[in-house]
């Protein structure tokens, strides 16, 4: 097992009408359609970019 901390993220809303730039935040997280679910690693950059669209998502500490 790593020590390193991971997140768990799900794709839970649509990217439908959505800005361009979310859209594109959603993309980097490597999240393709809904209730899609990809693990993480748990740095700033991701943070970042998880607070940025939290509205479409939702995520677990693993």
């Amino acid at each position: 097992m790593s020590s390193k901390k991971q997140l768990k993220v799900t794709l839970t809303r649509s990217l439908i009408a959505r800005h361009p730039k979310h859209k594109e935040c959603v993309k980097g997280l490597g999240l393709r359609r809904l209730h899609h679910t990809v693990v993480v690693a748990d740095t700033p950059c991701n943070r970042g970019i998880i607070n940025k669209v939290s509205y479409l998502l939702s995520v677990e500490e693993i």
